[in-house]
Parts: C-alpha cells; structure tokens; sequence
C-alpha cells in the first residue's frame, strides 16, 4: 500500500512584518536556533539589508533572486528494482526547490569562517545572487547527479 497521503493541505505561513513575504518569514524561521525568533529576525533583516546594498536593489528582490538561483531542477531519488538501487532523476516540484535552495543557503552561511552571522548570511546571499559559492556549487552537484544518472529515468514512477 501506498504511504503518500493523497489529501495534503499545505499550512500557509504567515508573512512576516516588515517585508509582509511568505519566502522571508520561512527564511526566518529556517535561521532561528533554540526558539530565538527576535535574534533570527534581526539577523535576516540586516543580512537581507547588506546583501541589497552589495547588489543595488531592493532587499525583498534580492532574496528572491538568490532562491531562485539555487533553486535544483532536478535531483535523484533512490529506487529500488529488484535486488539494486538506482538514482533515478526526477524533476523538483517549486516548493521543495525552494525549501532545499534556503536549507542551502543558511547551511553554507554558518560554514563560512569569522565573522558574525549577519555578514555570513550577506555574504552568502551575494555570493548565490552573482552564480558562485557554496550554494551553487551544491545545486550543480545535484544537476550532474541526476545528468549522469539519466539512463534510469525510465525507473521513475
């Protein structure tokens, strides 16, 4: 039998105050560590604010142009026939591309060295705006996964 429930109801999450975004909100949600909110929130805040100084445009622009760079079109997924697993390449639905582009970004803001979070962050954003760096290193690795393994789509179901 089948485990993937058929009648999802997506929960919307609430927009957040300043830029009144759904994608910010998530963001903030996403950097918050131990329940801290008002710490994540001026955090992504200045981060988004010197990001968009860096760049030129507005900082609710300038986030949604770094999800969007990072945001996989494909990926694999492991299926098992018979006795082996293949990586089979699927395509990533908008939502989970933007949820892995965020969990991205914030991981390879917290390995950058020194510094405080705000300037990681920052840093990171420009760095995924411009098409370099860590992020976009790891959405590459995921396109030439699911390239090399594109003899198996025919796995997918």
């Amino acid at each position: 039998m089948s485990r993937k429930a058929k009648n999802i109801k997506r929960r919307v999450a609430a927009p957040d105050a300043k830029y009144n975004s759904q994608t910010v909100a998530k963001l903030i949600n996403r950097v918050m560590l131990r329940g801290q909110k008002a710490t994540a929130e001026r955090i992504v805040y200045e981060a988004m604010q010197l990001a968009s100084q860096r760049i030129g445009n507005e900082p609710a622009e300038a986030l949604e142009q770094a999800i969007g760079n990072a945001t996989p079109q494909l990926m694999v997924k492991p299926r098992r026939v018979g006795g082996a697993t293949y990586q089979v390449p699927i395509e990533v639905e908008k939502t989970r591309g933007n949820v892995l582009a965020m969990r991205w970004i914030i991981t390879s803001a917290r390995k950058r060295p020194g510094k405080s979070m705000v300037e990681k962050l920052a840093a990171e954003l420009v760095d995924t705006i411009q098409g370099q760096g860590a992020t976009i290193k790891r959405r590459d690795d995921v396109h030439r996964m699911a390239e090399a393994n594109k003899a198996f789509v025919h796995y997918r179901w």
